[in-house]
Formats: C-alpha cells, structure tokens, sequence
C-alpha cells in the first residue's frame, strides 16, 4: 500500500489539504495528516479545526512515498519554517521520490531551488517564487516527481493527479467516476 503525508500548519487551506486526504483514502492510499505545531489540533485559515493523525516528530519519513504540503495563509509560510521538515522535502526531491504542493506551496518549492528546469503552477501572484520553473497556468502540474496545483478550486485535480501517480490512471479515473468528477 502506497503511503503519504500531508503536513499541517496553523492557517493551512482546508479544502487542498482535506480533497487529498479524502480522494487518496478513497484510493486506498494510506494518509497520514501530520501536525507541524505542538497541538494535536491545527486549524485552517478560515477557522476549522482539524485533528491530525500525528505530531512531525512521529513520521517515518522512510516508510513514505511521498509529501504534500497544502496551501493557504499564513499556513505556507508556517510550513516553510519548520526546518525539519524542509530537510525531508529537499531529501525526497533529491531521492526522486514524490513532493508536492498547491496553491501558495509551490513557493516553498521554489525557494529551496527544486524546480529548476520544471513545470510548476501555484496561485496568481506567486509565480515569481517559483525560482527556475518554467511557470504554466494549468490546474495542476506534473513534471518527474514534482506536482504542483493552481489552488482550491484545482484541488480535486491535483488529489486526482497524485493518485493517478502512485497507483495509476485507472485507479485516478474510478475515483473521478465515484466522485461524479467527470
């Protein structure tokens, strides 16, 4: 079974970060949503309170197939300050394995210098942040294993999209089907 996380900071974007929750779970992907505060209960940047299935010091980022960091603020920038995780995500990308982010999260992407040479998408007005990618205005992107989203309303592409990449097309397309998505 293919396993991510998807990581929590006061003021994340609640509809990015739980469409993936939902969609992958639905797809038989195990998903851990980790808080990066030292409360078991983070809430998003329009007041939902959320109980996460664990604290960051408790991942095993090894048993991991990928990251996600979802959107929102001042959630991408409480993320951006957790330097352990920073060192993960820059480690997975190294490694080949999978990150991705949406909305305002491409940022960090870009200021830890993994998109050079990409294709990547983030919200209107971050795209300057996206240091060396080359910027598109699709939903979502995926280029090798980076995907990147446009923002809430593409949330349900970029879940769909990182299904379609850890199982495959036809599980992302049943999902799709159940969901009435197309």
């Amino acid at each position: 079974m293919k396993k991510i996380a998807i990581f929590f900071a006061e003021g994340y974007e609640e509809i990015e970060a739980l469409t993936v929750v939902d969609l992958c779970r639905r797809a038989g992907i195990q998903v851990d949503m980790v808080s990066v505060t030292d409360s078991i209960q983070v809430t998003g940047a329009h007041g939902i309170p959320v109980v996460m299935d664990k604290m960051l010091e408790d991942v095993e980022f090894d048993s991991l197939d990928m990251l996600v960091l979802p959107g929102g603020m001042p959630g991408t920038r409480n993320l951006e300050q957790v330097k352990s995780l920073m060192e993960q995500v820059k480690a997975f990308a190294a490694a080949g394995k999978y990150i991705a982010a949406i909305c305002a999260a491409p940022s960090v992407f870009g200021h830890l210098g993994l998109l050079e040479g990409k294709k990547a998408c983030c919200y209107p007005g971050f795209e300057e942040e996206l240091t060396g990618a080359s910027v598109t205005y699709n939903r979502c992107e995926a280029d090798e294993n980076i995907i990147t989203g446009r923002g809430m309303g593409c949330a349900i592409d970029f879940s769909l999209k990182i299904i379609e990449k850890l199982e495959n097309d036809d599980v992302s397309s049943k999902i799709g089907r159940q969901i009435i998505y197309f």
